[in-house]
């Protein structure tokens, strides 16, 4: 049974957007392993770890911080697959999709920061 980290739908979806990038990053052109590939996978490994250390701070200062760098990781990660299919490293229908799915990861992130913000302002009244 998953319990915490595991419940949180943004949580899989980064995962599972980790796994499928590292695996659509397999067929690049190999000069590309220490620039384009190298990137990407770190910073899409980046956006599921930050959530998860977001998770466990004590304070919702720390937690909405952590969040607001794994937007950014989210983006990059987003414009970087973007790029990669301009240079023809992705196919443009399979680039499309997994961006819509940064995007909705990046949309439940920001809804997730306000729920906290909102909790956060609740107990303080």
């Amino acid at each position: 049974m998953a319990t915490g980290l595991e419940n949180l739908w943004i949580y899989k979806l980064a995962e599972d957007l980790e796994i499928e990038v590292y695996n659509i990053t397999k067929d690049f052109p190999r000069h590309e392993f220490y620039k384009s590939v190298d990137q990407i996978r770190r910073s899409s490994a980046s956006v599921a770890n930050n959530m998860a250390e977001s998770y466990h701070r004590s304070t919702t200062k720390d937690q909405v911080r952590i969040l607001r760098i794994t937007l950014g990781e989210a983006e990059e990660t987003k414009r970087n697959l973007h790029k990669s299919s301009r240079k023809g490293f992705i196919e443009d229908d399979k680039s499309a999709s997994i961006c819509e799915r940064y995007t909705v990861l990046m949309k439940g992130t920001n809804a997730y920061i306000r729920f906290l913000e909102v909790g956060k302002n609740n107990n303080l009244n």
